[in-house]
């Protein structure tokens, strides 16, 4: 089973997430577990203070180094890596989330506000990595994309194993290619007809590979 530990100061956020579709089932078979964890736990102050104000001066506030260290110090287990998001990371990739697969855990380290304190990238994160060239609130969206991009490749999780097998190409990259379903013919207006490409109606399964080759992408 794959853990995935979160540490974030809104574990809320993942409720409902948790609990939906492929992602609570595969919780429920035991092939992966989802663990939100409040930061706050590890601030041992009387106001369990996580955040202050950046050195240097500037506005807003950066998470601290202590309670992340603490937090991570007590999750971590064996075969594990510890990511941080950042816009400042390695672009996240189908790559990445076939690497990501083969472990037994992932901690996700979710920033908030103006970031965190450097020397968490420095000295405990194993990668920074970020989904996209933009800025987001915090980590918590990030760290849903990455669990649901590396839960999809474990074993079961998806169900079917063709339904991986067909798509994944000898980079671990993943073609993605046109669907189509009922109707075969379809009329959103007089004199309008959306087809369905007839290949794909000819049973012909060498063609149909080479029409989903040819009108595929692969995303690595």
């Amino acid at each position: 089973m794959m853990k995935f530990d979160i540490i974030t100061i809104f574990p809320g956020i993942f409720d409902s997430w948790v609990k939906e579709s492929i992602i609570a089932r595969a919780q429920k078979n035991k092939l992966i577990k989802i663990k939100a964890h409040n930061l706050r736990k590890w601030a041992k102050d009387r106001h369990q203070t996580v955040d202050d104000r950046p050195f240097g001066g500037g506005l807003g506030m950066v998470l601290k180094v202590k309670p992340i260290f603490k937090a991570v110090s007590a999750l971590k287990n064996r075969k594990t890596k510890i990511i941080l998001f950042t816009p400042r990371g390695k672009k996240f990739n189908q790559k990445m989330a076939s690497k990501f697969s083969k472990l037994d855990q992932l901690i996700l380290i979710c920033g908030r506000y103006e970031g965190v304190d450097e020397r968490i990238a420095k000295y405990i994160a194993d990668e920074k990595v970020s989904i996209g060239d933009y800025d987001l609130m915090g980590g918590a969206l990030a760290a849903m994309v990455v669990i649901e991009t590396v839960a999809r490749l474990i074993p079961g999780v998806i169900g079917k194993p063709q339904l991986l097998k067909e798509r994944i190409t000898k980079q671990k990259g993943f073609i993605e290619y046109p669907q189509y379903t009922r109707p075969e013919v379809f009329s959103p207006k007089k004199g309008v007809k959306w087809k369905v490409p007839k290949v794909l109606l000819s049973g012909h399964h060498k063609k149909i590979q080479d029409w989903r080759q040819k009108h595929g992408k692969v995303v690595e």
